[in-house]
């Protein structure tokens, strides 16, 4: 029995379920056909409404089913149906795939769908399609909404990859590993782990048919992420590993290496390891010592304006909560200085002020930083404050018996990640 089963064994609609749990029918349906599993706050509810234990939900959960016809007959909208945008981009990415691999496999006299193609204008320049799009995904309140921009420079890519026959693929090889880490941010942000993760990994195999070792780091450096967003930081630190000799081998120029270091500090803090995590962030300030052409505002961002946030979120791990404190309040100033911030940056220095708050048993504290932050993802739609703010819910404790903390954990509740 899959948990669309469960459900109905209990009389519950789609819209009954998530009306008890908190969240829209389509996050719901996106369960039921497991694209995304519910994050930790939301498998005890489930649990509750099914009549099921925590063990038992994770049987139902791993016998996902296709979103079902309704009582109505018409079908479900949370349905991937031929018009859904997870599932033209899967497809992009696959014949992407299919193409490029094809494509390393012919001699370089007889390959030539890159730069001749593409400097002539046919199709569109794909060697510069992408920084625009990263641009646009960095500065988007809502991730979700890049996505038929993606879908687009997607099957224009495939395109100038079928399209030539001689010459070196590095290039479109390049463009091709550049656009699988984009793909694979939006499906992160979007809570969809294993699209991310096979978005990456996609990436890091392209980056290294190019032989571009930075961009190569750099998937990994993504790919990491998915496994600390589950806590698995272990798992996490022996891809950190691999990026950071990769790194080594690219282009000391570039801010690769100094970005690493800022992940390899996450991970330490996750793992308690105070010591490691002040080494690792040592290691990512000498991003100040680089010059203005070691990002590239794509897939490589990393310029140590978000050293303050990613210290004081280290210290907040590891329970250091003055200094984390006094850093966080010093990066969030920050961000209501400078322009064009992202409400996903201060949605997430407000999240760790709260945690702060709810470590020390402060209701105001929490339900102060707490609701600013979720204005911020309610009006981003962004999955990772979303995500963050769930994760709050779980540093409540006692003060869920507070009013207002409880108010707060319920408009939580209601987020709906894409």
């Amino acid at each position: 029995m899959g948990l669309a089963e469960r459900r109905k064994a209990l009389g519950y609609s789609q819209e009954k379920l998530a009306q008890l749990l908190g969240v829209d029918r389509t996050t719901v349906g996106r369960w039921e056909s497991g694209r995304i599993e519910p994050q930790p706050p939301q498998r005890r509810g489930l649990a509750n409404a099914l009549e099921v234990t925590l063990i038992e939900l994770d049987a139902l959960l791993t016998q996902p089913t296709a979103a079902s016809q309704e009582a109505t007959g018409h079908q479900s909208s949370d349905h991937p149906g031929a018009g859904d945008p997870d599932d033209m981009i899967r497809r992009e990415l696959l014949r992407i795939l299919t193409v490029s691999g094809a494509l390393t496999a012919l001699p370089l006299d007889e390959a030539e769908a890159l730069t001749e193609g593409v400097r002539r204008g046919a199709p569109s320049g794909s060697l510069r399609m992408n920084s625009h799009q990263w641009q646009v995904y960095q500065l988007a309140r809502s991730k979700g909404s890049v996505y038929p921009v993606v879908r687009d420079q997607l099957a224009t890519l495939n395109e100038a990859l079928a399209a030539g026959n001689r010459g070196n693929s590095r290039p479109l090889l390049h463009a091709a590993a550049d656009l699988f880490q984009l793909a694979g941010e939006v499906a992160f942000d979007a809570n969809r782990y294993t699209d991310a993760a096979a978005s990456y990994a996609l990436a890091a195999s392209v980056s290294k048919d190019a032989g571009a070792f930075d961009l190569w780091a750099c998937a990994l450096v993504r790919h990491a992420y998915v496994d600390m967003s589950d806590q698995r930081y272990r798992q996490a630190t022996q891809l950190l590993s691999l990026a950071e000799r990769l790194a080594g081998r690219g282009d000391s120029t570039l801010a690769t290496r100094c970005w690493v270091a800022a992940v390899q500090a996450e991970a330490c803090a996750g793992m308690g390891d105070l010591n490691g995590c002040e080494r690792a962030l040592d290691q990512a300030e000498k991003v100040t010592e680089l010059t203005e052409d070691s990002v590239n505002g794509g897939w490589l961002r990393f310029d140590g304006s978000r050293l303050a946030e990613e210290r004081g979120a280290r210290y907040v791990q590891l329970g250091r909560l003055d200094l984390a404190e006094e850093t966080l309040k010093g990066a969030l100033q920050q961000t209501e200085l400078a322009s064009g911030q992202s409400y996903r940056r201060r949605g997430s220095v407000l999240t760790d002020l709260a945690a702060i708050g709810a470590k020390r048993r402060d209701p105001e504290q929490v339900v102060a930083y707490g609701r600013e932050a979720v204005q911020l993802a309610q009006a981003s739609s962004s999955g990772y404050v979303a995500r963050r703010l769930q994760a709050l819910c779980d540093e409540f404790g006692p003060l869920s018996k507070d009013h207002r903390v409880a108010e707060l954990g319920a408009e939580i509740a209601t987020l709906s990640t894409p």
